[in-house]
C-alpha cells in the first residue's frame, strides 16, 4: 500500500489545527502530504493567525496528481476562499470522475456544495454550517463525528480532526497503519 499521495488545498483563513492535525497525521502513516497553497506557495495566515508555509502552489500541485485524497480544511474565510475558487471547483470534479476520496473537515464540506460534489451522500459539519449544508436538499445530514459516504469523508471541526485523519488513513492504509500511528499519539478512546 505504499506511495500513497494526499493533497491538501490551504486558503487564507483555513482553521489552522484541522490542517496541521490532519497533515501530521497522514504524514505519520507513510502518506506523501502535499500543503497546496491555493493562491501560490507564499505562508498563509490562517483563521487564528498561525501561519503555515505551503509545500506547493495549488497550480503546481494539481499538475502532479492524481492523487489518492483530496482534503479541505475548514476556517473562515478559508472554506469560502476555497468555495469561491475555480481552481479548487476543477481539482474536485477530477478527483470525483475518478472516485478519488474526497475529505473535508469543519466549514470545509460548504465548498462540496459549492462545487455540486457529492449530492445525495450523507455528510456532516460544523454545527454552524449545517443549515448552509442543507439549502437546496442536496445531501443527507449527520451528527456524527466523522461521517463516511462512498468515496466521501467529512467531520466537525478541530475536536474531530484526529479521528477523520485516522479515517483517512484507515481508507488508504488499513487498520494496521491506523494502529501503529494511533498508539504513541496517547488519543483517549
Amino acid at each position: 500500500m505504499a506511495g500513497k499521495r494526499a493533497l491538501v488545498i490551504l486558503s487564507k483563513g483555513a482553521e489552522e489545527m484541522e490542517t496541521v492535525i490532519t497533515v501530521d497525521v497522514m504524514r505519520r502513516a507513510g502518506i506523501s502530504v502535499t500543503v497546496a497553497g491555493l493562491t501560490g506557495k507564499e505562508p498563509v495566515q490562517c483563521s487564528r493567525n498561525v501561519v503555515i508555509c505551503p509545500d506547493a502552489s495549488l497550480e503546481d500541485a494539481s499538475q502532479q496528481g492524481p492523487y489518492d485524497v483530496v482534503l479541505l480544511p475548514g476556517g473562515m474565510p478559508g472554506a469560502l476562499n476555497l468555495a469561491e475558487s475555480a481552481a479548487v471547483k476543477e481539482v474536485l470534479k477530477d478527483q470525483d470522475s475518478r472516485k478519488g476520496l474526497i475529505a473535508a473537515v469543519c466549514a470545509g464540506p460548504t465548498a462540496l456544495l459549492a462545487h455540486g460534489i457529492g449530492f445525495g451522500s450523507t455528510v456532516t459539519t460544523h454545527p454552524s454550517m449545517k443549515d448552509k449544508m442543507m439549502a437546496g436538499e442536496h445531501y443527507t445530514y449527520s451528527e456524527a463525528r466523522v461521517q463516511k459516504d462512498g468515496h466521501y469523508i467529512t467531520s466537525r471541526g478541530p475536536g474531530t480532526c484526529f479521528e477523520f485523519a485516522l479515517t483517512i488513513v484507515e481508507e488508504l492504509m488499513g487498520a494496521e497503519v491506523v494502529a501503529q500511528v494511533k498508539a504513541p499519539l496517547l488519543l483517549k478512546d
